[in-house]
């Protein structure tokens, strides 16, 4: 069954087919909304429902709370249409907007960055240029028909080779083939750019950046890129890990701290074991955050991490003043194959 879609206020109409979700339709049709994780957890896709009937699906209660279904808005990811409807969102319309491709590439490099860790470094062909904004994502296309997403961690301007930062997942099929089986010069395919987690470069608000565990991935792309662009906008990081060996490139941080006025950088462990010798903080990365900031009034925020982290950053973030709009996400959710 097919249902039409119609975008305000732009005006712009689009058809779901067979069940598809509101943001399959739009984005299959070429129009481009924001989105992150598209499974229900960050909200980024969050819009209103103006006219007609939707199934809610499948969603985070934090992303999508009961309030919010009552004054008629739903998560473009998971709703379905059930009649023709009329939706309200800001598209992304601008002129440098990138068209998703699917694109081959080789396993250039392996690099083990902690015991479960890996950084996969993609060469694309000759001649060929990806293009993408810093903080998006790229879909790996599995030969079952199955997807992998994974943030970009290098800047835009840096593609000579693409950067993962891929967490070994227990009885993740396709994590466990990166630490187990795969070598360089594999050949692969992936499609992206995806994601509406990028920078906003329109705004002069300093910037908090909240990172847990390779949610440090679109952040270190994010904050090069920004470097790269002479950006003089405040930014601090905070990333968080449960001890010592999940800041896996704490150096590197470090170093824009140093080198940067404008960055500052602060680490925080959950359970520093004893060997780590840890003399800086402890608890949770974003209440670290609300500790140094009382009030997010003026501030943007761009949070990556596990649903847990995102949920509770931005219920606390917006009881300490921090505007909905403000809020940018991007949700890791890990896919284990195990029975």
């Amino acid at each position: 069954m097919s249902f039409q879609i119609a975008i305000q206020p732009s005006g712009r109409t689009c058809i779901s087919e067979n069940g598809a979700t509101i943001l399959r339709a739009v984005l299959d049709a070429g129009f481009n909304l924001p989105y992150g994780c598209r499974n229900g957890a960050c909200g980024t896709c969050k819009g209103k429902i103006l006219e007609g009937q939707v199934d809610h699906g499948s969603s985070s209660s934090a992303a999508l709370t009961e309030e919010d279904k009552a004054a008629g808005l739903a998560l473009f990811c998971c709703a379905r249409p059930l009649s023709d409807i009329s939706i309200e969102c800001h598209e992304l319309t601008t002129a440098d907007d990138i068209p998703v491709r699917t694109l081959p590439c080789r396993i250039q490099k392996l690099e083990r960055l902690a015991a479960d860790v890996m950084a996969l470094h993609l060469k694309l062909p000759v001649n060929e240029k990806f293009h993408f904004r810093a903080g998006q994502y790229i879909e790996i296309l599995l030969k079952d028909g199955k997807r992998r997403a994974f943030s970009l961690a290098n800047a835009p301007h840096d593609d000579e080779l693409l950067q993962l930062h891929i967490r070994l997942v227990p009885g993740g099929q396709f994590t466990g083939h990166v630490f187990n089986g795969m070598k360089e010069r594999d050949m692969m395919r992936f499609e992206g750019p995806h994601g509406g987690f990028f920078l906003r470069e329109d705004s002069s608000r300093p910037v908090i950046l909240v990172a847990g565990g390779t949610g440090f991935a679109p952040i270190k792309s994010i904050i090069e890129h920004a470097l790269h662009m002479q950006s003089r906008r405040p930014m601090t990081l905070y990333w968080g890990a449960r001890d010592r060996s999940g800041l896996y490139l704490s150096d590197l941080p470090q170093r824009w701290a140093l080198e940067h006025a404008q960055i500052e950088y602060v680490p925080v462990l959950s359970e520093p074991l004893v060997g780590d010798a840890w003399a800086g903080r402890v608890g949770l990365v974003h209440q670290a955050v609300l500790e140094d900031h009382a009030d997010l009034s003026a501030y943007q925020v761009y949070a990556c991490g596990a649903p847990a982290m995102i949920d509770a950053a931005r219920r606390d973030f917006a009881e300490h003043g921090l505007p909905a709009e403000a809020f940018f996400a991007d949700v890791f959710s890990f896919t284990s194959d195990a029975p």
